[in-house]
């Protein structure tokens, strides 16, 4: 039996014209195969093939889009033929390498608690497209979702012809759809995760008038650059004049990058581990106590998110929220932590054996998760089920996992940037650490789970792409799947790879 149900945040793929999800938004939980929900419509089927239609550099095989490719250009374009829907409310904007969802997802559960109505986008989806467009802390329907495609496409088509920039890629359409649902369903608040970056990102259209920077660590360096001071330059454009910046305990250059943003801009800048401080309290498998102190008021807080980081990310949260002065009320502030649903984040699925799905996948994050696992289960033989994209540093991951790991189960998703398995094989040969190969995420769960005892820990990780096609293997819920985009269908693919075919 399940160790805890599973709250529900989304997919990888498009399984189109295939069974649907078994996804509640209702009350945000996965459900029984019993209880699976109508496929989807045709409408929503049809208005995925016509996202997935445009640029998608998420999926590009083999590498990430150019910068030049994520300017801001179109993105302007495309929001002023909307009539700036990205003006409507005021923008909590979140930058940073981890924990900008898991912050996303706590400001939106504070102002929910707090009556306020919040749009969140977040990226990318575990389970569908839909999840990234969240209306007071609920994906939006699939009538929804085609509406807004709907909304946006005619300036989305005429663009193709008529600017000089070019057509939208798929990630600006759906920020876009999210500008124009804010204002449309009046939001008082839109809470937007970067996708990549902060300064060429599309999000970075709209007016922040709180930025949080989290953690930030080496990750996509073949396009935000080697040096975390670039890194940091790039998450801090970000930064408007005269906001109020949370920043997350960094790397000594990174803060003074961020920092130095802050006085050019003439922002305010608040820091955790300075104006923001937090202490642990008690830790179980359900959660964890946090007592955090902000130069406003202390707040002890129950979190049902695990691990060191989700207190500092928590901080983060309840910081950005103060900075909002919306007048949300210390119950509220409590209330929406305690309240709050991040699945794919160190979730206990099960109990015996213990299997956990984390959705780490670069080396800072991995040092977090091996941390937590640590904390939270710790001597235990550990049997993990790993597979990650390819332009991760994959013997950096190795190297902070091989401590807790007794066994190794390597899988490859259907993401067209996945590492093969003989690639990830020889990663942790070169540590000692046996492995097993396995076909895909589901074989790769199955061959863990008969390897393992009741005593056992089993960790799946290494990209949220593992952690959405586990999800669908533990559950037995049916994915959306992309055939456009998947490089393993060689009839749409015309028989070469994806790389040569993107779209």
């Amino acid at each position: 039996m399940p160790y805890n149900q599973i709250e529900n945040c989304g997919s990888t793929r498009v399984a189109i014209a295939v069974s649907g999800v078994p996804f509640s938004v209702q009350d945000m939980t996965l459900t029984s195969p019993a209880d699976r929900q109508p496929a989807p419509s045709a409408a929503y089927a049809s208005a995925l093939h016509r996202l997935v239609s445009l640029a998608d550099y998420e999926r590009m095989a083999g590498r990430e889009a150019p910068l030049q490719k994520l300017g801001l250009g179109r993105m302007r374009d495309l929001a002023h033929r909307l009539g700036s829907p990205q003006e409507s409310a005021p923008v909590v904007h979140i930058a940073g390498t981890k924990g900008k969802g898991s912050v996303a997802a706590m400001v939106s559960s504070i102002l929910q608690a707090a009556g306020l109505r919040a749009v969140t986008f977040t990226s990318p989806h575990l389970l569908t497209f839909r999840e990234r467009i969240r209306l007071d802390g609920i994906p939006v329907s699939e009538e929804m979702f085609v509406e807004y495609l709907e909304r946006v496409w005619e300036s989305v088509e005429a663009m193709a012809t008529d600017s000089p920039y070019g057509q939208p890629s798929t990630f600006e359409a759906l920020t876009a759809m999210a500008f124009d649902l804010a204002r449309e369903e009046s939001a008082d608040v839109q809470v937007l995760e970067v996708g990549l970056g902060g300064r060429l990102d599309s999000t970075n259209v709209a007016n922040g008038r709180v930025a949080v920077i989290t953690s930030l660590s080496l990750d996509h360096t073949d396009i935000l650059g080697e040096e975390l001071s670039q890194i940091a330059w790039e998450k801090a454009g970000i930064i408007k004049p005269g906001a109020d910046v949370v920043v997350s305990p960094q790397p000594s250059e990174a803060e003074a990058v961020v920092l130095e943003a802050c006085r050019e801009m003439g922002a305010r800048p608040l820091r955790l581990g300075h104006e923001i401080t937090w202490q642990a309290g008690r830790k179980e498998l359900t959660g964890q106590e946090v007592s955090i102190t902000t130069p406003n008021n202390t707040y002890n807080i129950w979190l049902p998110l695990l691990g060191p980081h989700q207190r500092e990310n928590a901080a983060a949260a309840i910081a950005a929220v103060e900075a909002l002065d919306m007048h949300v009320t210390s119950e509220a502030i409590t209330q929406g932590i305690r309240e709050v649903q991040w699945p794919g984040r160190f979730q206990v699925i099960n109990a015996a054996p213990y299997v956990v799905i984390d959705g780490a996948h670069n080396t800072h994050s991995m040092s977090r998760l091996r941390e937590t696992v640590e904390e939270f289960l710790p001597g235990r033989k550990t049997i993990l089920v790993f597979g990650c994209s390819g332009d991760k540093d994959l013997d950096g991951m190795v190297a902070q996992l091989a401590p807790i790991v007794d066994l190794a189960v390597l899988c490859q998703s259907r993401h067209p940037r996945s590492v093969p398995t003989s690639r990830l094989s020889e990663a942790f040969g070169r540590v000692g650490i046996p492995v097993a190969e396995a076909s895909t995420v589901a074989e790769g769960f199955s061959v863990a789970m008969a390897k393992a005892t009741s005593e056992d820990l089993v960790l799946a990780t290494g990209s949220l792409f593992v952690v959405g096609e586990g999800l669908e293997h533990w559950y037995n819920t049916a994915p959306e799947y992309y055939p456009e985009l998947d490089p393993f269908n060689r009839e749409l693919a015309g028989g070469g790879s994806l790389e040569a075919n993107p779209r």
